[in-house]
């Protein structure tokens, strides 16, 4: 089956079955978006979610938040994952946004990244997100799910590459859509240890169930191993140094 082919069963089935997608992160304005994104770095969504509200009655704007330090910041999202780190983050990132983009959340890539936490997973997911923007945030969920289907090459190896494969593929309307389809099937279907193959409506043309329940490869033959994942994926932006 050729790429473009898999690509098409997999937008047919999404834009029919589950056709406005949206993130999990609970938000109400770009400022709460990308702290909610800063935090979620190797954290899950839910735990976010739990942790914004209370964090968001002390630090409701970018000015208050830019005025904090990260100490005043920590007792908030102790329970996170990185505390300390996403602590400097946050406190960092009110102040820039205060002071060169005047308490508002910019609405490019390039101006993103420039911010204390956002790596480019973080600055494609607010544009997307928040701007409608045609920008795929690769995640551990979708380098997994995009390799296991076959949507990406195996030489793909990186985020950036696996972005830049998606992208080709997919019509621009698509983009912001199908980024989060791939997060949500990672997240409940395709799941990183034992997959649920059995109740996955994509099975007709996954590279990995057909490797793997002893099915011809849909494109040849050949062993399928899942590529490792690199240590870039894992950092997530704001998990680490940035």
């Amino acid at each position: 089956m050729r790429k473009a082919e898999r690509f098409r069963r997999f937008l047919d089935y999404f834009t029919t079955h589950f056709p406005e997608p949206q993130t999990e992160l609970q938000y109400s304005n770009p400022y709460e978006l990308i702290v909610a994104v800063v935090l979620s770095a190797q954290c899950t969504d839910k735990r976010v979610n739990l942790v914004m509200p209370e964090l968001l009655r002390h630090f409701p704007t970018p000015a208050h938040l830019g005025a904090a330090t990260a100490e005043e910041v920590y007792p908030f999202i102790r329970s996170v994952s990185y505390p300390n780190n996403k602590a400097k983050h946050l406190a960092g990132l009110g102040k820039m946004l205060m002071d060169e983009f005047g308490g508002e959340v910019p609405s490019t890539i390039e101006e993103l990244q420039r911010l204390p936490g956002v790596g480019r997973k973080t600055a494609n997911v607010v544009v997307s997100v928040i701007y409608n923007q045609p920008a795929m945030a690769v995640d551990t969920h979708v380098f997994r799910v995009s390799h296991r289907l076959g949507l990406v090459n195996r030489s793909s190896t990186t985020p950036l590459a696996v972005e830049k494969d998606l992208v080709r593929y997919t019509p621009e309307t698509l983009i912001p859509k199908a980024h989060h389809w791939l997060i949500l099937h990672g997240r409940y279907i395709c799941v990183a240890r034992q997959p649920k193959c059995a109740v996955c409506p994509l099975t007709d043309f996954c590279k990995y169930y057909a490797e793997h329940f002893g099915l011809s490869a849909p494109d040849g033959p050949g062993s399928l191993t899942e590529p490792k994942l690199p240590p870039s994926i894992t950092d997530n932006d704001a998990a680490g140094t940035t």
